[in-house]
């Protein structure tokens, strides 16, 4: 009995040092360890050295991500100066179209590129959300700030009706994802609607909910919305790469929140962003 519970706390030990990360081979002589002991011993030690791979492939991908967003900047600044010179001279009206086909395009491929950025630091993980408690009113008026010149453009009027209430989050990454969701509303509602943005106060969380009068998602689509470059079937040929959605799922869950998505097709859609507070 002794010995099963000098093994047990020995096992206990490992598994220890294991989930705190301090485990070290060099600490156990396996020669003096049971088979039991040493089997684990085998398990933590190829435990740690998968742990170790996996960061270094994390560091390459972070290295790798950085280099692409470096190296595509600077051609993609270049065109984009071009085509506006372009469009200053004296051109005839097929030259134009094609100008501001070329402006139009590279500005989306532009965009695409720190969209899949954004993405690939997400999913691995390579940057930390700075969270702090703060006024969600002031989220929501700087996200309709931003909103604001594309509403006027498709006559839509922003409506928010916020609240005095606090949570805990990261301001620039949570403005980024409600953006996406209200931008999209505006994006596919009809001129001359309304996008309500909408603040409640529950226990644990502060609902940002954001409800438009577009034409809807159908119910068989909805599961779909948040998922990677999806683009629903009624707007497959509206501009869009099909990945905003994806990034607010993305960050809001990172910090701990959740989306729900309420929708009718003919009557509009409602995205209820879930903040811890």
């Amino acid at each position: 009995m002794l010995g099963d519970s000098k093994v047990l706390r020995r096992l206990d030990k490992m598994l220890e040092d294991g989930l705190n990360g301090t485990f070290e081979e060099s600490d156990y002589d396996e020669t003096d360890l049971s088979k039991l002991e040493s089997k684990w011993l085998r398990y933590l030690s190829a435990s740690k050295l998968s742990h170790r791979r996996t960061e270094e492939e994390r560091q390459k991908l972070r290295e790798l991500i950085s280099d692409i967003s470096h190296q595509t900047k600077t051609p993609l600044a270049n065109i984009l100066l071009y085509t506006q010179l372009l469009q200053e001279q004296v051109l005839d009206e097929q030259s134009r179209q094609l100008v501001t086909e070329i402006q139009s395009q590279s500005a989306k491929l532009e965009f695409l590129i720190e969209s899949l950025v954004k993405t690939s630091r997400l999913e691995t993980g390579t940057f930390t959300f700075v969270k702090e408690k703060a006024e969600v009113s002031d989220l929501v008026e700087s996200v309709l700030a931003q909103a604001s010149a594309k509403a006027e453009r498709r006559s839509i009027k922003l409506k928010a009706e916020p609240c005095a209430c606090k949570a805990v989050f990261d301001m620039k990454w949570t403005r980024e994802a409600i953006f996406n969701i209200v931008d999209n509303a505006v994006k596919y509602s009809r001129e001359d609607t309304e996008v309500n943005v909408s603040v409640k106060e529950y226990e644990m969380f502060v609902c940002v909910a954001v409800k438009d009068e577009g034409m809807g998602i159908p119910e068989a689509e909805q599961p779909l919305v948040f998922g990677r470059f999806y683009r629903g079937s009624e707007v497959a040929q509206d501009e869009g790469v099909g990945i905003g959605l994806y990034l607010a799922r993305q960050i809001i869950e990172e910090q701990g929140g959740y989306i729900q998505l309420s929708s009718e097709v003919g009557k509009g859609s409602e995205f209820s962003v879930f903040i811890p507070k």
